[in-house]
């Protein structure tokens, strides 16, 4: 590298991507601290000293319905952008997960002939797998975060570079069970079962009942279990706490506000909705039992259009079931009261093993291995 003043574009449309982005810009700076980075960023990547041309919540939109209601703004935005970064010509832009965001904006950028790196694999792997040619076409690499996915990608001839997983180099190898449990206040010596329902309405809605009435079963069969339910936010929050009023009012629990590592950290075991907090819950070594409802026409459709054999990672990165999946109709509480009490009941040793395996296969040092690669990008030579 030269000593050039470098610009760097980057654009994170949610919490998950703005730390990613803190992390890599971080890891630029310490290889490289001549550098001037613009897009859109949440305040993590701003305090990194990243400017910011637009707030990351103009992007952070969920839902078919919150998204037509903003689609006017969205685009306006990315028109907007587009523009501004082509006339700035960046050295580089990357793009953070935000696939139907940021792919459309990698084209235009890479037809301009600026480099472009998109950084959060879509789950081309698992569904739409026809998006890996747009891929291909827009993007000069793809930074994934389990070896999987470049796998997946080899087969179709794109750029690919697997960096790890930045929650893996987060979690201690062995997290403290017994110092987690002082922090929050939890008995040393009882049985800990964390409920984490999802992070979305639909999520909270569908699966809280489900949830609830498992924990009644199993409070009924073991009088001492403590319940840690870590809920997204203030919203997600009031969601739980109704159902919960009309379900199970004398059920005791203790909610928390965020904290889902430390609550699965501190827990035997988890019964969770499938998605990264599954992942989570294998890096904290806390077995679980994934849930999961949709509508039925939405399942019907996801069932059409999901290519692995499942839908919880922990299970994809091994190869086989290691946790239990209980999807739409089998999410009943019973099935879960069955499926969870073996891991309320022993010290789960060999699983711990298999989680601890998997852990260290994608322990790679994401914010130093995705910097490298930038790098690289920069290096090689216009096409």
């Amino acid at each position: 590298m030269t000593n050039k003043p470098l610009t760097i574009a980057l654009v994170a449309g949610e919490t998950s991507g703005d730390i990613l982005g803190a992390g890599l810009i971080r890891s630029l700076k310490n290889h490289y601290p001549n550098i001037h980075f613009v897009g859109i960023a949440g305040p993590k990547m701003q305090a990194e000293g990243c400017e910011a041309w637009y707030e990351m919540d103009e992007l952070s939109v969920m839902g078919i319905v919150e998204v037509l209601g903003r689609l006017r703004r969205i685009l306006a935005i990315r028109k907007d952008i587009t523009r501004r970064l082509i006339a700035l010509k960046p050295d580089i832009f990357i793009g953070i997960d935000a696939p139907d965001f940021n792919l459309s904006l990698e084209g235009k950028l890479k037809q301009a002939g600026i480099k472009t790196i998109h950084y959060v694999s879509p789950s081309v792997w698992a569904w739409k797998q026809k998006r890996v040619f747009k891929i291909k076409r827009n993007t000069n690499l793809i930074l994934a975060f389990l070896p999987f996915e470049k796998t997946f990608y080899d087969k179709f001839d794109v750029p690919c570079r697997f960096i790890g997983h930045k929650m893996a180099d987060d979690i201690p190898l062995n997290p403290d069970q017994t110092a987690m449990r002082q922090q929050l206040g939890i008995p040393l010596h009882c049985r800990c079962l964390a409920l984490l329902p999802g992070s979305r309405h639909a999520e909270v809605a569908l699966l809280s009942a489900p949830f609830l009435k498992a924990a009644q079963l199993l409070r009924q069969r073991y009088p001492d279990l403590h319940i840690l339910v870590p809920l997204v936010n203030a919203k997600r929050r009031q969601e739980f706490e109704q159902i919960k009023t009309e379900i199970a009012p004398q059920l005791e629990m203790q909610l928390l506000d965020g904290h889902a590592r430390e609550a699965m950290i501190a827990s035997n075991a988890s019964i969770l909705a499938s998605g990264t907090v599954a992942l989570e819950s294998m890096l904290a070594k806390c077995p679980m039992v994934v849930g999961y409802k949709m509508k039925p026409f939405t399942f019907w459709l996801a069932k059409k259009l999901i290519k692995t054999p499942y839908v919880s990672l922990p299970n994809i990165l091994a190869g086989k079931e290691i946790v239990p999946e209980l999807l739409q109709q089998d999410c009943t509480p019973e099935n879960i009261v069955n499926r969870i009490i073996p891991f309320l009941e022993t010290d789960n040793s060999e699983l711990k093993q298999t989680f601890l395996s998997l852990h260290n296969q994608i322990r790679c040092n994401a914010d130093e291995q995705a910097a490298k690669a930038v790098f690289d990008v920069l290096k090689e030579p216009h096409c």
